[in-house]
C-alpha cells in the first residue's frame, strides 16, 4: 500500500510540475487582447508605437522603375513649392521618428521591390522597398543566399543600408560591406550612382545616412550560396565568454553564422551565457526543420510569458538551453535560418511596447562592460526582456560608423509601459547604459529612442558635426528631414 501511496504521489507530482509551466504559458496567451493599434489617417508612427505624429501626405510609391523616377520627381518639385519636407520609410522597424517628420510628405517605398539576379558575377540587384524575407524567397530558387542581413527578414533593404544594420553572420563587417553600388535621388531629382569608385563620399555617408541624404532606388548586393548549416551550442560562464568564441568560433573557417545569449534571469543574472553557432556541412538538411505556424506561435508565447516574470525568464532559459541540447547537429539551409521574422517575439499588448538599444564593445573591455551595466539593469524599472550578443567586424564603409574596429554587440531588448513614467525611467537608464559605454570605449546605435542629447552623441560619434554638414552640402534646402535630424544636428 506504501509502495502506492508514493507512487501515486510521484506520479501527481510530476504532473503539476509539468502543467505549471503549459499554464504559465498559457495564462499568456489567455491574457493577450485581441486588438491591433490602428494609425489614425492622417498620422505616421514606427514600431516603437511612440511616435504617433501628424503628417501632411503618406505617398506609396509605385513598383516600377520609370513610374518611379517620375512620381518622385513630381513629389520633389510639389515638396519645394510648398516648402514640405520629405521622410522616407520602408517596414519602419527604427523607433526613434527616423522615418517621421511632423506634417511632411512620408514616402512608403514598400511597393518598390523588383529583383534580378547576376548569377556570374553572384550580384543581386533589387528594389530599395523589398524586404529581405522576399530577397531570401527569390534566392532560394536559384541556389542563393543573402551574404549580410540582420536577424529578421521582416526589415526593408532600403531601411537596413540607411541604418547600415549587422547580421550574425560570423566575423563581418555590418550590411554595407555586401553593397557593392546602389543609385540614389537626390533633391533636385537626379539619379546618382555611387559606389566605393564612382560618388565614394555620397556611397559612405547614405550607408548609414539615415534617409538624409535622397531616396535608395536600387541596390545592388553581394549574395553567396546557399548552404547547409549543421546547429552547435555551448553553454558557458560570460566570464569565459571572448576565450570560448575565439576557440569554437574565431578561429574555424566552417562556423558561419553565430549568436550569443546572456542569462537575465534574476538567479546567475548576467553570469550564464550560450554561444550558438552553425558549420558548414555537406549533410542533407532534417526534414523537421521546416516551419510550423503552431510551433512559432509556441515560441512567442514562451518570449511573450517572460513579460514582467521572473518565472518566465527562468522557464525560457531553461526550455531554450534543453532544446539546444537537443538540437544539436539539426541540418539547415542557410536561407531557413536567415527568414524569420519579427513575428517570433510580436507583442500584443497595446499598453506596452518593447524597446531596443545596442552598444558595441571592444573584446578587451567585454567582461568589464557585462560588470558595469549589472547593477543599471537590476535597479531599473524597465523590464529587461533579452540580450543577444553578436560580433561585428570594422565598417569600412559608413561615415557615422559605430563599429570603428572589431567589437563585440550587446542587444538589448526591454519591454516598456506607454507612459510618461516608464519614457522617463527608459530615458535615465539609457544615459547610464550610455556612460557605461563611453568608459568601456564603446559605441551606441542610432536608430533607437533619441534619449541621448546631442553633447553627449558627439562623444560617442565627434564626426557627427561633419555628417551634418555634408548633409546641407548635398541637400541645402534640407529637403530631406526627420526627427532624428532634427534632434541631433
Amino acid at each position: 500500500m506504501k509502495k502506492r501511496y508514493f507512487f501515486a504521489i510521484g506520479i501527481v507530482i510530476v504532473l503539476v510540475l509539468i502543467s505549471i509551466p503549459i499554464i504559465h504559458v498559457l495564462r499568456t496567451k489567455w491574457n493577450e487582447p485581441d486588438l491591433k493599434t490602428e494609425t489614425p489617417k492622417g498620422y505616421a508612427n514606427d514600431v516603437s508605437q511612440l511616435n504617433l505624429t501628424k503628417i501632411d501626405t503618406l505617398i506609396k510609391v509605385p513598383s516600377s522603375k520609370t513610374e518611379i523616377e517620375n512620381q518622385l520627381r513630381q513629389i520633389l518639385k510639389y515638396a519645394k513649392e510648398k516648402k514640405l519636407k520629405i521622410s522616407i520609410a520602408g517596414a519602419q522597424h527604427s523607433m526613434g521618428g527616423h522615418t517621421i517628420y511632423p506634417n511632411g510628405i512620408l514616402l512608403n517605398m514598400l511597393p518598390y521591390k523588383h529583383m534580378e539576379l547576376d548569377a556570374k558575377n553572384n550580384i543581386l540587384t533589387i528594389g530599395s522597398g523589398a524586404l529581405w524575407e522576399d530577397a531570401i524567397q527569390y534566392l532560394d530558387k536559384k541556389g542563393k543566399s543573402i551574404a549580410v542581413m540582420q536577424a529578421f527578414s521582416s526589415f526593408s533593404i532600403g531601411g537596413s543600408v540607411s541604418v547600415n544594420g549587422h547580421g550574425w553572420q560570423k566575423n563581418i563587417p555590418p550590411v554595407g560591406s555586401s553593397v557593392v553600388s546602389f543609385t540614389l535621388m537626390n533633391h533636385n531629382g537626379e539619379i546618382i550612382n555611387c559606389s566605393r569608385e564612382e560618388n565614394p563620399e555620397l556611397f559612405k555617408l547614405v550607408i548609414g545616412g539615415y534617409g538624409l541624404f535622397g531616396i535608395i532606388l536600387d541596390v545592388k548586393l553581394k549574395v553567396v550560396d546557399n548552404t547547409n548549416l549543421k546547429y552547435r551550442y555551448v553553454r558557458l560562464k560570460s566570464d569565459d565568454y571572448t576565450n570560448d568564441y575565439k576557440r569554437l568560433i574565431a578561429d574555424r573557417p566552417e562556423v558561419s553564422l553565430v549568436f550569443g545569449r546572456l542569462r537575465i534571469s534574476d538567479k546567475h543574472f548576467l553570469e550564464e551565457a550560450t554561444i550558438n553557432y552553425f558549420e558548414k556541412t555537406d549533410e542533407k538538411p532534417s526534414s523537421i526543420t521546416a516551419k510550423n505556424a503552431k510551433s512559432e506561435e509556441t515560441k512567442r508565447l514562451v518570449f511573450r510569458s517572460t513579460v514582467n516574470s521572473e518565472y518566465g525568464k527562468r522557464l525560457r532559459w531553461d526550455l531554450e538551453t534543453n532544446l539546444s541540447k537537443m538540437a544539436q547537429n539539426i541540418v539547415y539551409t542557410r536561407n531557413e535560418l536567415l527568414d524569420g521574422h519579427v513575428s517570433l517575439i510580436e507583442n500584443k499588448d497595446p499598453n506596452s511596447t518593447d524597446l531596443l538599444q545596442e552598444y558595441f564593445i571592444p573584446e578587451r573591455n567585454f567582461n568589464q562592460f557585462i560588470k558595469a551595466i549589472k547593477p543599471i539593469l537590476k535597479n531599473s524599472e524597465l523590464d529587461l526582456l533579452n540580450i543577444t550578443i553578436r560580433a561585428v567586424n570594422k565598417d569600412e564603409d559608413s561615415y557615422m560608423n559605430y563599429a570603428r574596429e572589431n567589437v563585440f554587440g550587446f542587444v538589448l531588448l526591454f519591454n516598456q509601459k506607454k507612459t510618461a513614467k516608464q519614457e522617463d525611467a527608459m530615458k535615465i537608464l539609457t544615459n547610464k547604459l550610455v556612460d557605461v559605454t563611453l568608459k568601456n570605449e564603446g559605441t551606441f546605435y542610432l536608430p533607437y529612442r533619441l534619449h541621448i542629447d546631442r553633447i553627449k552623441m558627439r562623444k560617442v560619434y565627434p564626426q557627427a558635426d561633419s555628417f551634418f554638414a555634408m548633409k546641407r552640402k548635398y541637400d541645402p534646402q534640407e529637403i530631406f528631414d526627420n526627427k532624428f535630424y532634427q534632434h541631433y544636428k
